[in-house]
């Protein structure tokens, strides 16, 4: 499926590397007395819901009403015990100043490559709240400032979250959101003239743009227009997939594909290289799965977009994706057959599988990502949660690898069949994003943008342990820690988690991760199942049924860390974001004793109501819904907001959300926040920070620079944290 460049600033998955480090000192008590902590009252009601004979309280359920004057006080009177907690926080001002430095360096996105030699990609100067789109004309060229969203609105809550040039360079669509809403519209920019031409599309969401090869139009999808004042937390159902020709209004937009019989279900498209054939993919919500229908579009300089797409694939029993065509003949990379995924060469004239042609077989890593490259297969293997990346020829044969400075990530790649150039983005936990070029015909590699930051990484080590679950199954596990570290059991450390929807954390870079080791933590991350670091087996380990494989996984990564050292219950802080979110969550109902903090960020915390809002019936596949009785059984077992149990001694916990996230709704964090506040049996903080006019993936620098030193500084004080060090890092160079 084509997406749009995203441009989100740094990681979205691992926002919050966590806050704390060792001292000299004992922990000591906490800024304001615990117990002098008075929490805004929540009225609790009567309200129950009834599952398949099961009574399940919701006292808090009146907060789903997000526009209630009754939540926006509440939540106001939150904020306000929140940021009067953190303001006596010893580490705060130091965390804030030092992430700042270290925030504030030049980066640049993963150019992306279109016909003719033309180059786009985006760069902050550092503290920019939004990066600015650049144009190239040629590898040689000086870029030029296409789209500067900064100047779109003072705060940064008119979000650019993505574009996409035309075929040949001469347009480039992208899209805005308010405050960085999964809400869409479509705008398209004249590249010689840097004006909008008039063309608006509204109402996009979870969609890419496929440009036809002549540059007059885009296929897209988008949903219906929700009710005036429900767009965040309106159940979207019936995606459809148009095609928009330029200079023509939206509401003439040809009608490509829909399946009103199946609400729940995504449409997405992609056209190739060429311009010859579309491609359309249908999926049950975020099932790895999918449909796949095709379109010969004809001459693609004067394409014929009319007539059904025709079938290739519709049993629904894998995933197809289609990265190029020799001829009549698709590369495919698919799932059938081979969880860590494959690449076959299928006809168009035969497509069943039967008469599949294996190109790349299923190897030691998995199959992230494929891309026709000069000629050649370009293959992006992520081995244990590294990242590798190797040539085939159409034919299957070996082309040699891509040499990469170090263990990390590819965190992008922009190639061609018609050009033999490559661009790729290379980072990891200690390092800042790099882009390389690489000339596939004389196998020359070069740097097209190398960051330098004020942090030193060679004091600091990065190892990959595996250590066993519950029930013996062996997880991997990166840590970071200085060199020689100390192993007493006294260091304050961070575990971070995610374990769902197939997604591998890998090695990324985080701005506060040089901060926290700079305090003398320690942080870890573990590639629990739910996630897809072994392949689509590992996926189905954790997920419907069998989710409590990644609750045990990431208690069992604590107590290993524990077991061998690195830090001790009181000194172990815990992290995760949205699916990420529900796993702490978890994790605090389950083993309250096993941490010293925690940090839930947007989190999937009321578990038999998710599917209500917005787009969580598109988590179904993942998670089962509640009107399913296996389905409510698994999921009432381990639902945080339903598991909470009162006069518990849970861990000082900051729960995040944003006003606007309409992917996972804030009433989620309401619930659980009100509900852990009342609950709780200790003097242990409960906190909740919302922020405004951002989502679920985006904030402004500022915004997220603030947020994150918040969330550091609370866990830092927490686990025992009163003082910053007495030196920094100096700047040094980087692979």
């Amino acid at each position: 499926m084509n997406q749009m460049r995203s441009l989100c600033s740094l990681a979205i998955l691992l926002p919050a590397l966590a806050a704390t480090a060792p001292s000299a000192n004992a922990q000591s008590a906490a800024p304001t007395a615990p117990s002098e902590l008075k929490y805004p009252p929540g009225r609790r009601d009567s309200t129950v819901d009834t599952y398949f004979g099961t009574n399940v309280p919701d006292p808090y359920e009146w907060m789903e009403d997000l526009d209630s004057p009754a939540v926006q006080q509440w939540v106001e009177a939150e904020n306000a015990l929140t940021f009067s907690y953190l303001e006596k926080v010893p580490v705060r001002s130091w965390i804030k100043d030092r992430l700042t430095a270290l925030w504030n360096f030049p980066r640049v996105s993963t150019p992306e490559l279109v016909a003719g030699g033309r180059i786009f990609f985006a760069r902050n100067s550092g503290l920019q709240n939004q990066s600015v789109v650049y144009v190239q004309d040629s590898p040689v060229a000086t870029p030029r400032e296409l789209l500067d969203p900064n100047t779109l609105s003072p705060d940064g809550s008119v979000a650019l979250l993505g574009y996409e040039p035309s075929p040949h360079g001469v347009y480039l669509a992208y899209n805005l959101s308010q405050g960085g809403s999964d809400w869409l519209t479509l705008h398209v920019r004249d590249v010689a003239t840097g004006k909008d031409l008039p063309d608006t599309i509204r109402w996009v969401k979870f969609s890419g743009v496929a440009w036809t090869e002549d540059g007059k139009g885009f296929f897209y999808s988008r949903y219906p227009e929700p009710p005036s004042g429900k767009a965040i937390s309106q159940r979207v159902v019936d995606q459809k997939l148009y095609y928009h020709r330029l200079g023509t209004e939206q509401s003439a937009d040809a009608l490509i594909y829909a399946r009103p019989e199946l609400p729940e279900w995504t449409i997405g498209s992609s056209v190739t290289e060429d311009g010859h054939y579309l491609f359309v993919y249908l999926r049950n919500g975020t099932a790895p799965q999918n449909e796949l229908f095709y379109r010969d579009l004809g001459d693609p300089l004067t394409p014929s977009i009319s007539g059904t797409p025709k079938p290739l694939y519709t049993k629904n029993d894998a995933e197809y994706h289609v990265i190029g065509h020799a001829g009549q003949t698709l590369f495919i990379w698919t799932t059938l057959g081979a969880p860590k995924r494959r690449i076959v060469a299928a006809s168009l004239d035969q497509p069943d599988p039967a008469h599949w042609r294996v190109v790349v077989p299923e190897g030691e890593g998995v199959l992230q990502g494929a891309a026709m490259a000069g000629g050649r297969i370009l293959v992006n293997y992520q081995v244990i949660a590294k990242s590798r990346l190797a040539l085939f020829s159409t034919n299957g044969t070996p082309a040699g690898e891509l040499s990469l400075p170090a263990i990390g990530s590819i965190s992008g790649v922009s190639a061609r069949n018609d050009s033999e150039t490559v661009y790729y983005g290379f980072n990891s936990f200690l390092y800042p994003e790099s882009v390389y070029r690489q000339d596939l015909k004389n196998a020359a590699t070069d740097v097209f943008f190398k960051p330098e930051v004020r942090f030193d990484p060679a004091p600091y080590d990065l190892k990959q342990v595996l250590y066993p679950s519950k029930d013996g199954t062996m997880i991997p596990m990166f840590i970071v820690a200085r060199r020689n570290v100390k192993l007493d059991g006294n260091n304050p450390a961070i575990l971070y988690g995610y374990g769902g929807f197939n997604i591998t954390v890998t090695p990324r870079y985080n701005p506060m991760l040089p901060v926290w080791l700079e305090l003398g933590g320690i942080y870890a991350s573990a590639n629990l199942r739910g996630g897809g670091t072994y392949g689509e087996k590992w996926h189905e380990a954790g997920m419907l049924g069998r989710k409590q494989n990644v609750f045990d996984d990431f208690a069992s990564a604590a107590k290993y860390l524990i077991a061998q050292k690195y830090t001790s219950p009181r000194r172990l802080g815990i992290q995760g974001y949205s699916n990420g979110g529900l796993l702490v969550g978890a994790s605090i109902t389950q083993h309250p004793e096993l941490f010293g903090a925690a940090y839930a960020g947007a989190g999937v915390l009321d578990m038999l109501r998710y599917q209500r809002f917005s787009g969580g019936a598109l988590w179904a596949p993942e998670y089962g819904a509640s009107d399913d009785e296996p389905a409510f059984r698994w999921l009432y077992a381990y639902s945080p907001l339903a598991n909470l149990k009162p006069g518990t001694c849970y861990p000082p916990t900051i729960i995040t959300t944003a006003d606007h996230d309409d992917r996972v709704v804030p009433s989620h964090s309401y619930k659980f926040a009100a509900a852990l506040q009342h609950d709780q049996g200790c003097a242990s903080p409960v906190l909740l920070r919302v922020e405004t006019r951002t989502s679920h993936g985006y904030m402004p620098t500022d915004k997220r620079i603030a947020q994150t030193a918040d969330v550091w500084a609370f866990q830092a004080y927490n686990l025992g944290i009163t003082k910053p060090p007495t030196a920094t890092s100096p700047a040094a160079s980087h692979p």
